[in-house]
């Protein structure tokens, strides 16, 4: 039997909605009640670790960031300054010491069995043996630096071999020439004959090979500078984007923390953040630097080490060519034609023939330095007057210069003139003197350039001291400082 539900029982029935019309909408749900505090507790940590976890992610992206830039500058200076820039220098003291060994071959048959004739006889001999000990220490270097580029490897096995030819060459010359004892001239045609020779090999094969060295080493610095300074300046726009993104979320952290626990200032987490800020500013600065620094090396020391280096073994084959030209009569003309081409490669000033040669370099050396009308590679130094004391340095070599030009015409004319004693003793004695003076005022701007290369990779390596510890030391007393900054409010909720 069913016992019937009492009223009090039976829940409410929704009331009927009148007839003809649909039925109203359902009931409204009813709210969720209030986040216990429980709820609250696990909500609060972790905001606390995300924002952490958050910040020490961005602040292990800083001092990434900062560690393979610094070994970025490092290996840029390493190789431009220490390794691959020095070697490439040697070679180009490669081509300078073959074109004065030639030279000198050439000073020593033309001044024959003659004792009064510039610094004599001997003393060309003498030079001639020290630029060859300086030819074969230079090969040596280029060697070391062809380890692992067959090519260049193979480049230098050549210039060993032909130096070799060269130097049996040259002391077969010399013997003979020593035998004849001919006045000062031109010496026997079997003299000559063997010259030519030699100077053909050293001028058509040697020099070219020696020069191919230089390129081909020179690459290796352009190549690193290229690489190595842009990944720095690449470092530090990351250095500086990964620094402001840790420090904004550091500030967030403690804005949080303020916030939620109702104090002001956590000092861990405040000192952790004026070192995350220092170590940003100071990286920034530092890898700035050293991208100056690779430039300076670079720019200002490097590139005009070698292109003055270039200039000045130019510079000694053409007074060699001018001891060509009164050695062999019959190639005098050769020899004029080359000693042409290559002085407008040393300072470019439109003009055919010598004559008008001297007459341009006359007109721009008295322009200098109101007007720099001028190119070759003395064009170029002029341009770039970045240095302190370059001017009058590049103004010493361009006066030096253009004396040396002025005896050169002296010396062709007295030849021309059927007087060949006195175009000798010209060629020996004045002229010599004015190529030394020349010579000299290169090599002394070539110093100041080298100085600046040399004072460029030692602020760099001095900028660079002490950053294989700082780095880490930093990243580690950051997130130490993090940690003591949380931890306190994370027991709070335990």
């Amino acid at each position: 039997m069913t016992t019937p539900m009492t009223i009090s029982q039976q829940a409410p029935a929704p009331p009927a909605a009148p007839a003809g019309q649909p039925p109203g909408p359902p009931p409204a749900p009813t709210p969720p009640a209030p986040a216990t505090g429980r709820g609250r507790r696990r909500t609060v940590p972790a905001r606390i670790w995300t924002l952490t976890g958050a910040s020490l992610v961005a602040a292990a992206l800083l001092f990434g960031a900062t560690a393979l830039s610094i070994g970025n500058a490092r290996e840029g200076l390493q190789v431009i300054g220490h390794d691959a820039g020095p070697q490439v220098v040697a070679t180009a003291d490669l081509y300078f010491a073959l074109s004065d060994m030639d030279a000198q071959v050439a000073n020593v048959l033309l001044i024959g069995r003659e004792t009064s004739l510039g610094k004599g006889r001997q003393q060309a001999l003498d030079r001639y043996d020290q630029r060859r000990a300086e030819a074969s220490r230079a090969v040596l270097q280029a060697a070391e630096l062809a380890l692992g580029d067959p090519t260049e490897q193979q480049t230098v096995r050549q210039v060993l071999d032909g130096l070799g030819r060269y130097e049996r060459l040259a002391a077969q010359a010399i013997l003979l020439d020593q035998q004849s004892q001919h006045a000062a001239g031109p010496p026997p045609d079997r003299v000559i004959e063997l010259y030519r020779q030699a100077t053909d090999l050293m001028r058509l094969d040697l020099l070219p090979k020696a020069y191919n060295l230089t390129l081909d080493s020179g690459t290796i610095v352009r190549e690193t500078y290229e690489d190595e300074s842009a990944a720095v300046l690449t470092g530090r726009f990351l250095v500086g984007a990964a620094g402001l993104l840790t420090l904004a979320l550091l500030i967030g952290l403690q804005i949080f923390l303020a916030r939620r626990f109702r104090r002001v200032l956590n000092p861990a987490l405040l000192l952790a953040t004026l070192i995350i800020a220092v170590f940003t500013l100071s990286g920034m600065l530092l890898l700035g630097r050293e991208a100056e620094n690779l430039r300076m090396a670079k720019d200002d020391g490097f590139n005009s080490v070698l292109a003055l280096s270039r200039a000045r073994a130019i510079g000694n084959t053409m007074h060699g060519d001018q001891s060509r030209y009164l050695l062999d009569p019959q190639r005098a003309d050769t020899y004029e034609q080359v000693y042409l081409d290559k002085s407008q490669s040393v300072l470019y000033t439109p003009g055919g023939s010598l004559d008008k040669y001297y007459a341009g370099v006359d007109k721009v050396v008295g322009e200098w330095p109101e007007k720099v009308d001028f190119l070759g590679f003395h064009g170029a130094e002029a341009r770039n007057l970045t240095l302190r004391d370059q001017r009058p340095a590049v103004g010493a070599v361009l006066t030096a210069y253009e004396k040396f030009q002025q005896q050169d015409r002296q010396m062709r004319r007295l030849a021309v003139a059927g007087q060949a004693r006195q175009a000798i003793a010209l060629r020996m004695g004045t002229l010599a003197q004015s190529f030394e003076s020349y010579d000299k005022a290169l090599v002394d701007l070539i110093a100041l350039h080298r100085g600046a290369f040399d004072g460029a990779i030692r602020s760099g390596d001095d900028d660079l001291g002490g950053w294989n510890v700082i780095v880490p030391g930093a990243a580690v007393l950051a997130a130490l400082l993090i940690f003591a900054g949380i931890v306190p409010r994370l027991s709070e909720y335990r």
